[in-house]
């Protein structure tokens, strides 16, 4: 009897070890790891990185809210492509870092594209064409790039308004002024520190539209080339371009580009 009572609890024993393995075999099998980690994938938010003092193409309200032409179209495409984004302000060396560096993922701010920038960034096709012009008072006799010669110039800081200003005037030219933003450049035109700012047309013309009182006047020269904005990731992260690429391709043929173009720029 007791042997073959030890036969039956040594049999009984062996069931549910065996029980035990099944049961854990299967949560390896049917386990939500996989699951957490494909929803994960899916719920990605991109983080899409601006400098907020660029009117019409982005600018913060006292709420906090950015807004603008580029949060509209990043907005849109996202939508178009089902990605979730979120909109942080920074400057703009800044920003064009941490596009660079990974730590943000898109970087939207009327950002021409050019050669020596495609070595650090990749570009979307372009969404905007833009040119410089040159700001002045109404009542300034300047009429050309020729007229700022020995004149003070401003621009903000590492943006295509400095590269013009040098492919005019040269490098060394003592009276270039570079600026964090053009907001600051243009407060120092207002104050008579500079003669001009060259900065992108819809920027400026911007900052006419918005000072009547200060009574400014646009300056269009031929030396000035044609530019083109685009979006930019971080170079070689081919998937985020795609996705970028294929919802502006969308918007542009359903009519949404156009709608928030003429928004901004209809007049």
């Amino acid at each position: 009897m007791k042997s073959k009572g030890l036969k039956v609890v040594l049999l009984m024993f062996l069931f549910v070890v065996g029980s035990l393995g099944l049961i854990g075999c299967s949560s390896e099998q049917t386990g939500t790891k996989p699951q957490e980690g494909q929803k994960a994938a899916e719920e990605k938010t991109y983080v899409v990185v601006t400098n907020a003092e660029f009117p019409p193409f982005e600018s913060t309200l006292p709420s906090g809210e950015i807004v603008g032409f580029d949060i509209d179209l990043i907005n849109a495409i996202a939508k178009a492509e089902n990605m979730k984004i979120k909109i942080q302000h920074q400057g703009w060396e800044a920003m064009l870092k941490a596009v660079e560096t990974g730590t943000a993922d898109i970087g939207a701010s009327g950002i021409t594209i050019r050669d020596d920038r495609k070595e650090k960034y990749d570009f979307t096709s372009p969404y905007f064409g833009a040119t410089q012009l040159i700001l002045v008072p109404q009542e300034s006799n300047i009429k050309s790039a020729n007229d700022l010669k020995g004149k003070n110039i401003g621009f903000q800081s590492g943006t295509t308004g400095e590269t013009a200003a040098q492919n005019i005037f040269g490098k060394d030219y003592k009276g270039l002024k570079g600026y964090p933003d053009l907001p600051t450049a243009v407060n120092d035109l207002f104050t008579g520190r500079i003669a001009a700012v060259i900065g992108d047309n819809a920027v400026v013309a911007e900052f006419v539209k918005k000072n009547p009182d200060k009574k400014l006047q646009l300056i269009k020269d031929d030396a000035f080339e044609k530019e083109y904005y685009g979006f930019i990731v971080k170079k070689g992260n081919k998937e985020l371009l795609d996705k970028l690429e294929s919802g502006l391709k969308k918007i542009k043929e359903d009519g949404t580009y156009q709608k928030i173009y003429n928004q901004y720029f209809a007049n």
